[in-house]
């Protein structure tokens, strides 16, 4: 993790001319307040919020994972050790923001408001994973690495437009920072000045491929300067330290100042994805329990409980009603119809070609039968 930074000043970081880069932290691996100036102004009941939220996160995970190792879900990619950047990002959004999530930001969009019954069947690959409320304002979770940054730059730009007072956000991981779709899409954004929060989540590995090997930039936030506008470094496993920065980067798009590119510096519990990565593999021994000591909820759960907001009940009550959600959400999504081979054509083409329709007519005759 890059050197931290102390008494940091947020309108110094927001300037596109900073070349400062070094870590922003609130919140230390002890639970103690080491940047009290950048400390956000919640209620005790919003402190709480956030662990609530990290904590349903943690079991959503538990849950997911052991529901794809029972053959009731698809892909799915752990979440484990990115709570805080996710949750402290999502917290500081409206229901009139965009998101656009990769596959790895499944707990921002249902926070955002997709049941949790769609994000199970989106896993089981089934299309209505796909079917959004018309009042939900996110997309489906790209696949395509880094291809969400140019979608919420277009995203942005009609926001803007339309003269809506929101933004567009998105996440993609360090290995989407090396992909094409990453600079152009904030290049665009910086151009026209487009509200959008662009995040990497730094954690560390491109599945296989170590953050060292992907780029010689000392940080990846550091590439904000290309385009011109800011780029900030926060530490991403402080729940408090990514909801300052994060609402302060609303803030400033929203003010009709530009896009700005925050990177968190975080790790993934485990493998890539539940699809045979095994990280014990590529990452050196003792990893996994420098970054265990780092771990957003023991950090969180310390302040809190310093605090008197916090108690092992609590937190066993969010498990528990984590639990029914996950065990009542996949029910839901079990009893879906079953896909049909017609369904996929028929989706393919507002209105198919003679040889699609052929197809679709034989298929509808077996499945009819």
């Amino acid at each position: 993790m890059a050197e931290k930074k102390a008494n940091v000043k947020i309108e110094d970081l927001l300037n596109p001319q900073n070349f400062d880069f070094s870590t922003v932290q609130v919140l230390d691996e002890n639970g103690t307040i080491v940047n009290p100036d950048l400390m956000p102004d919640l209620s005790d009941e919003e402190l709480v919020k956030l662990m609530e939220d990290m904590v349903w996160a943690r079991e959503l995970f538990n849950r997911s994972t052991a529901l794809a190792r029972q053959g009731r879900l698809g892909f799915y990619a752990p979440t484990a050790g990115q709570e805080a950047s996710q949750i402290g990002s999502i917290s500081v959004t409206t229901e009139d923001d965009f998101i656009l999530p990769g596959y790895r930001d499944i707990p921002q969009l249902i926070k955002h408001g997709l049941p949790l019954s769609k994000a199970f069947l989106w896993s089981k690959g089934h299309v209505e994973g796909n079917n959004y409320p018309e009042s939900l304002r996110a997309y489906p979770p790209q696949i395509i690495i880094g291809a969400q940054y140019v979608q919420a730059a277009g995203v942005a730009v009609g926001i803007k437009k339309n003269g809506r007072k929101a933004i567009a956000m998105t996440w993609t991981g360090d290995g989407g920072s090396s992909q094409g779709d990453f600079y152009e899409g904030i290049n665009y954004a910086g151009a026209y000045k487009a509200p959008a929060v662009f995040y990497i989540q730094n954690n560390g590995w491109a599945i296989s491929t170590p953050r060292e090997l992907q780029t010689a930039a000392a940080t990846l936030a550091q590439k904000a300067v290309a385009v011109g506008i800011p780029g900030i470094v926060v530490d991403g496993m402080d729940i408090l330290a990514v909801y300052a920065v994060s609402k302060a980067a609303r803030d400033f798009a929203i003010a009709g100042n530009g896009p700005v590119l925050i990177e968190t510096l975080c790790y993934r519990f485990g493998a890539h994805s539940l699809s045979g990565d095994d990280p014990k593999r590529y990452q050196p021994d003792g990893i996994q329990d420098e970054w265990q000591a780092k771990d957003p909820l023991i950090r969180y759960r310390k302040f809190l409980t310093d605090k008197g907001l916090w108690s092992p009940e609590k937190e066993e009550e969010v498990i528990e009603r984590t639990k029914e959600e996950s065990k009542a959400a996949i029910k839901e999504a079990d009893q879906a119809p079953k896909q049909k081979v017609s369904q996929f054509l028929r989706n393919m083409y507002e209105t198919p070609d003679y040889v699609t329709q052929e197809q679709i007519n034989k298929y509808e005759a077996k499945e009819n039968k």
